[in-house]
């Protein structure tokens, strides 16, 4: 019996990448959609059939599915950063909203049924309390948040309409490195990163946005989820879609870090001193996201192998030691 074809939409990045190095694992074919606008060929895992189209080009979408017989899609090709899409919000409404419902027309002209669906913590805006649930109010407070919010409404219609199984996965903070890949981002904007190209001497200074938040050291806090765990949750709803849809699940360690925590967890694994300054706050970005994962855990028996930040941060710092250029690195 020939193994199932998963196409993953993003394969070429940070998490994608990683999820299809599972699959192969696991024993799937992997089909990477990526236009490399972000992605790393690099990065991609062997012996990975790669397509390098858009994801807007719903025509040619649904003629490599057909043409590979892939059994489900799992979709990670977005833009992530929230400052970026409060200055351009046509931008990821075009990507991430238009985007996704292409690839979901794609699947319905290929009758694919099952779509696991990358989605964000950044749906919730600012919790009124934490840790946050699944059925806890979703109010975006930045246009990336909404972006993904509309594909999670499209999702249940879909599901109703055309007979589609979906998982949205809603993730915080995903970090960390494995030996083979690491997060390189043009531009770099997460803080773990950040912080250690600080480290390395390749910035002056890292930045605190806004020390006046109303946690213990003032700072903003954030739940950091390993790539890993966020890469092997992906593959246990895959499964799952075999015997139902609907799927919601958060995904994150449960526990939060402060940005001066994560900054002195980063001097502490680097063993290596930095400068840091305060700038003001951006928009859009709410004091404390932490994850409750009690759903994920119970139904489908998710624990992550990466639950402290010293953790995490060892994980990535030693990738980005061996590649301090990133995939450029000769």
């Amino acid at each position: 019996m020939s193994p199932e074809t998963i196409l993953v939409t993003g394969g070429a990045g940070y998490i994608g990448s990683v999820v299809s190095a599972q699959l192969l694992e696991r024993g799937y074919r992997v089909v990477i959609v990526d236009n490399f606008c972000h992605g790393h060929r690099a990065a991609i895992p062997a012996p990975s059939i790669v397509e390098e189209l858009d994801i807007q080009d719903t025509e040619r979408l649904a003629q490599v599915m057909r043409q590979y017989q892939v059994g489900a899609v799992m979709h990670f090709a977005a833009f992530i950063e929230v400052g970026e899409s409060m200055r351009q919000p046509g931008r990821y409404f075009s990507n991430n909203t238009a985007g996704a419902l292409s690839v979901l027309q794609a699947m319905v002209q290929a009758q694919v049924e099952r779509f696991v669906f990358s989605s964000t913590a950044a749906v919730y805006g600012n919790p009124e309390r934490t840790p946050i649930t699944e059925e806890m109010e979703l109010r975006p407070t930045n246009a990336y948040g909404e972006s993904k919010l509309l594909v999670e409404r499209m999702l249940p219609w879909f599901e109703r309409i055309h007979g589609l199984r979906t998982a949205r996965l809603r993730y915080f903070n995903a970090s960390g490195n494995t030996p083979q890949r690491g997060e390189d981002h043009h531009p770099e904007t997460h803080l773990i990163p950040l912080i250690m190209e600080a480290a390395l001497g390749q910035r002056p200074q890292i930045a605190i946005y806004g020390e006046d938040y109303p946690t213990p050291d003032g700072t903003c806090i954030r739940d950091y989820v390993h790539v890993c765990d966020l890469a092997s949750a992906h593959l246990l709803a895959l499964e799952k879609l075999r015997e139902c849809g609907n799927l919601l699940y958060n995904l994150g360690s449960g526990q939060g870090y402060s940005v001066r925590q994560v900054i002195e967890a980063v001097r502490q694994v680097s063993g290596r001193d930095f400068k840091v300054v305060s700038q003001e706050r951006r928009p859009g970005d709410p004091a404390v996201l932490v994850a409750s994962s009690a759903k994920i855990r119970r139904e489908l028996g998710w624990k992550p192998r990466f639950e402290s930040i010293e953790e995490i941060v060892a994980s990535a710092w030693e990738w980005k030691v061996r590649h301090p250029q990133g995939y450029a690195a000769p």
